[in-house]
């Protein structure tokens, strides 16, 4: 039984990394690289538990189950902690890497390290509540934390794509999205999947619905695109000594 548990625990990133994989259709990268980033993210699961203990350790004033604890443990706590350390394991795993050649290269390491993330939180979660707990997060949890890896990848590319032509005011604008944009929908969705009431359950599934669609079609675009954007070519020492940290 834990057996399965685990597998059914694991499938969902599986399943995404190999989507992921086999839309980056210029040059796949290496799955070295692939399993580090993947490790990173599962890594950056630490230093995320150690900040959200210490900012829910700010007493708000907001009761237990209100919509203002909600959405302050949501924003506050998870999304702000989770995504910001994942960035920086992104960031330390890839950005000076020989293989980031391609704007798609950013979403592959950004689902990587995001994917990452969330098995280790998966396994965790299922090993403990079981069968359904596995079914749920499956088409929910797992997924929503592909969804900041795509969009805080594509900010990433671009940030390293900027930095490289040696425009710094844009890529650190980019960089700012890059944490910015998937802190919003991991806020949103922790918010309503926090409130636990008939309607937000309701809102939480149409916005799961609304981000598979939105996560696709842009992966899609950047998938087709990437003949025409490659643009990394260069050696390291071209990046000024701010792009390497």
């Amino acid at each position: 039984m834990e057996t399965n548990l685990l597998f059914l625990a694991l499938l969902p990133g599986i399943i995404i990394i190999i989507f992921i994989f086999r839309k980056d259709k210029v040059e796949h990268e290496p799955w070295s690289l692939i399993f580090k980033l993947l490790l990173f993210g599962a890594i950056s699961c630490i230093p995320a538990m150690i900040l959200e203990t210490f900012i829910s350790g700010f007493d708000p004033g907001f009761q237990p189950g209100s919509v203002g604890y909600a959405i302050f443990t949501a924003f506050a706590v998870a999304a702000l902690c989770e995504e910001f350390c994942k960035y920086i394991l992104l960031r330390i795993g890839s950005w000076r890497n020989k293989n980031f050649d391609y704007r798609f290269d950013g979403i592959v390491y950004g689902v990587a390290v995001a994917v990452g993330f969330a098995l280790l939180e998966n396994v965790l979660y299922v090993m403990d509540g079981g069968l359904y707990v596995a079914l749920m997060r499956g088409v929910l949890a797992v997924p929503l934390h592909a969804f900041c890896g795509v969009f805080m990848g594509v900010y990433y590319g671009a940030a390293k794509r900027y930095a490289i032509e040696g425009n710094h005011s844009k890529s650190r604008s980019e960089t700012l999205k890059a944490l910015f944009v998937p802190f919003m929908i991991h806020g949103i969705y922790d918010s309503l999947a926090f409130m636990e009431t008939y309607g937000t359950t309701i809102a939480l599934l149409a916005f799961v619905l609304f981000m598979y669609i939105v996560a696709v079609k842009r992966v899609n675009k950047y998938s087709n695109e990437d003949w025409s954007a490659g643009f990394y070519r260069q050696q390291l020492s071209d990046l000024s000594i701010d792009d390497k940290i």
